[in-house]
């Protein structure tokens, strides 16, 4: 049985531990899809198709040519159904990450009964590392690129210059 395998998130920017984590879906899953939520409440730093594009391009780079990449708006368990996803991929970083990604399998567990969590742990050098820091490190002017790829990191630098010049922020401030 080949299965199908959606791993969703806002990857804004994607990094290093995300990539991990896709690496591992792809030997577990005959098929990998990212899902890119467009999650505007989060109020992102890169618009659903920027993160789409510097996937996609991650992905071509690390040879994982099999593994799509795809924007969704609407509920998660809509888009791994229209994905014919039998399973869902969560990341756990730590054990603070367990009764938010309990509560959201239970609940994705309720409304699609056919579909599965998983959940997979990074690789220990990628635990401590989400977007969210990667970003407040970067707009702190503190040394990102070893959690990012080289050109997400050239994106990310290039978006934060351009929102402190747009504010009038000094470069040096690290205030946004």
């Amino acid at each position: 049985m080949e299965i199908t395998a959606v791993y969703p998130g806002t990857f804004d920017p994607i990094t290093k531990g995300h990539l991990d984590l896709i690496k591992r879906a792809r030997n577990l899953c005959a098929h990998v899809v990212v899902g890119v939520a467009s999650n505007p409440k989060k109020k992102p730093l890169f618009s659903l198709e920027e993160r789409v594009a510097m996937i996609q391009q991650e992905l071509l780079e690390q040879g994982l040519t099999d593994v799509r990449v795809a924007g969704f708006e609407g509920l998660l368990v809509d888009f791994a159904r229209k994905q014919n996803a039998k399973v869902l991929i969560r990341g756990m970083r730590a054990v603070s990450d367990f009764e938010f990604e309990f509560q959201l399998a239970s609940m994705n567990r309720s409304l699609a009964p056919e579909v599965e969590s998983v959940f997979l742990m990074p690789g220990e050098s990628f635990a401590f590392i989400s977007s969210t820091l990667v970003k407040e490190v970067a707009i702190l002017h503190g040394d990102v690129g070893r959690f990012v790829a080289p050109h997400v990191l050239k994106a990310l630098q290039g978006r934060i210059s351009h929102i402190r010049t747009e504010r009038g922020i000094g470069q040096k401030t690290g205030e946004l």
